[in-house]
C-alpha cells in the first residue's frame, strides 16, 4: 500500500462530484444504511497491515488514525470526509513530511458493540484513503459501561502491523485515537478471539500502551465537548502525560495532528527502539 500520491486538485474535483460537502453522513457513508461493516475493513483474520516504502515513496511514515465511532463521536468522520481529511495530508505533505501513509480504524466498544474494530490500510493517495474513510460503519453505539475501546487500535498496531519506517530505519510511526470517553481497562482473550479470529492472552490496557509503544509513539486526542469528556480526559492525562491532546472544537483534529507530524519528522525528533522522543510536543 501507499504507492499513490496525494492530489489535492483530483481531492476536490472528486469530492465536488460526489457531493461531500452538502451530502448526509448517511448518503456518504453507505454502510450505515446496510447495518454492517464493510467485509474489506473486517479484522477477523488479517495478519497484518503493512507500510512499505516504494519509489513514489521512499521515506514512508505510518501513521494509524483511530476514530471513535461510537453515538458521542460518529460525526468526526462525517467532518473528515467533508474537508479535514485535505486539509490534514495536505498540510502533512506541505508541511516537510512527503511520504505520509496513514491508516483508518474504526473503534467502538467490544462490550458492547457488533462491530468494535474496522481496519483500513495503510495509504498515501487521495482516492484511496477518500475510499476507506467512507467504507466506515459508524455504528454509533457503546454503552453505559467504563469507556470505549481505544486500546484495540493499541492491539492492532503492535500485533498486527509491519512498516518499513521501523524495520528498515528503526523509526517510530505515530499512532492517534479520538475520543471522548476513558480508555477500558481490559481487552479479554475471548473479545480478541472474537474480534480477530485467534487469541490466547488478556490483555490490560497498560500492557497494550506499552506493547504500542514499542513501534509507535502513542497520543490521544479527547474532544472536550461534554463534561463526561472532560472527565475523561483527566484519566488520559493521567496515563498519556503530555501525550494527551485536549481540544474543545472537533474541527481541530487535523490542524493538531499535522502539527505533531510535521514538527516531529522535520525536526528529525522521531523515536526509535531506544529512544521515545516526542519530548518537545506542546500538550493542547
Amino acid at each position: 500500500m501507499g504507492s499513490t500520491r496525494y492530489d489535492m486538485n483530483a481531492r476536490f474535483d472528486r469530492a465536488r462530484k460526489a457531493g461531500y460537502g452538502f451530502k448526509s453522513a448517511g448518503e456518504i457513508f453507505t454502510q450505515n444504511a446496510l447495518g454492517r461493516a464493510h467485509e474489506s475493513m473486517n479484522p477477523k483474520g488479517i495478519s497484518f497491515r503493512e507500510s512499505r516504502d516504494s519509489e513514489v515513496h521512499p521515506d514512508s511514515v505510518p501513521i494509524i488514525l483511530g476514530l471513535d465511532v461510537t453515538g458521542s463521536m460518529g460525526h468526526i468522520p462525517h467532518e473528515l470526509i467533508k474537508e479535514g481529511l485535505p486539509k490534514l495530508m495536505g498540510g502533512i505533505i506541505q508541511g516537510g513530511v512527503p511520504d505520509p501513509a496513514l491508516l483508518f480504524l474504526g473503534i467502538g466498544d467490544h462490550e458492547c458493540d457488533s462491530y468494535p474494530l474496522q481496519v483500513g490500510q495503510f495509504e498515501s493517495g487521495d482516492e484511496e484513503l477518500d475510499m476507506w474513510l467512507t467504507r466506515t460503519y459508524i455504528e454509533s453505539g457503546g454503552g453505559g459501561n467504563a469507556g470505549e475501546s481505544y486500546l484495540l487500535a493499541w492491539y492492532f498496531a503492535a500485533f498486527h502491523t509491519r512498516t518499513d519506517a521501523f524495520e528498515k530505519r528503526n523509526q517510530k510511526g505515530i499512532l492517534f485515537t479520538v475520543g471522548d470517553e476513558p480508555c477500558l481497562k481490559t481487552l479479554p482473550a475471548s473479545a480478541i478471539r472474537e474480534i480477530m479470529g485467534s487469541g490466547q492472552h488478556t490483555y490490560t490496557h497498560y500492557e497494550l500502551l506499552a506493547e504500542a509503544r514499542k513501534k509507535y509513539e502513542v497520543y490521544h486526542i479527547s474532544v472536550l465537548h461534554s463534561e463526561q469528556a472532560m472527565r475523561a480526559d483527566r484519566g488520559w492525562k493521567e496515563l498519556l502525560g503530555q501525550n494527551c491532546l485536549s481540544i474543545a472544537d472537533h474541527r481541530e483534529i487535523p490542524d493538531v495532528i499535522k502539527g505533531i507530524i510535521c514538527d516531529t519528522f522535520k525536526n528529525g525528533t522521531s523515536g526509535t527502539a531506544d529512544n521515545t522522543g516526542f519530548d518537545h510536543i506542546q500538550m493542547f
